[in-house]
């Protein structure tokens, strides 16, 4: 399945993951130090629903914000 909402074009998106260890400065340490960076991606909610489309029934790839704010009507 496409991981791309059919209303607003949500789709994957590529970004990191900071690992830090150490005590920070306000609290009384030397500062923390980033240990590791991994890639990582963000996946949206997508949900495959019955949506009333021009008259018709159809079935959507459509994520959760979408549904939420009333952006289709389901069937």
């Amino acid at each position: 399945m496409s991981q791309v909402c059919a209303i607003c074009g949500k789709c994957k998106v590529v970004g990191g993951s900071i690992t830090r260890r150490g005590m920070p400065k306000k609290k009384g340490g030397i500062g923390t130090h980033v240990v590791k960076n991994v890639a990582r991606v963000f996946s949206p909610n997508i949900q495959r629903v019955k949506v009333m489309h021009q008259g018709t029934v159809k079935h959507l790839n459509v994520c959760t914000a979408c549904i939420r704010s009333g952006a289709i009507t389901k069937a």
